[in-house]
């Protein structure tokens, strides 16, 4: 991520802590973030359109879901991740 973008970092992890909150308060279950979350993937990645914008922008738009689904997946686990794990996690899975 472009250190010029601390505020969308600090976006990034409170959307993960809340998340998190919602499963302790049992309102959700890891499995519907990630799959809500996993819907929203597909849709912004299933806009392929040539006219609307380019691959890298589908790219750059799907990169804080899955970031927030690494999270997810982390908090699952009992583990808490911090954004330069969750970016160089990201950066291997895609």
């Amino acid at each position: 991520m472009n250190t010029a973008n601390p505020q969308l970092e600090g976006l990034y992890l409170a959307v993960a802590a809340i998340n998190r909150l919602l499963v302790e308060k049992q309102l959700l279950t890891h499995e519907e973030i990630r799959e809500t979350l996993r819907e929203a993937e597909t849709l912004v990645l299933a806009n392929q359109d040539p006219q609307s914008v380019s691959a890298a922008h589908h790219k750059a738009v799907a990169f804080p879901i899955r970031l927030l689904i690494l999270a997810n997946d982390a908090a699952e686990h009992g583990e808490t991740a911090d954004f330069e794990d969750l970016t160089r996690q990201e950066g291997r899975s895609t």
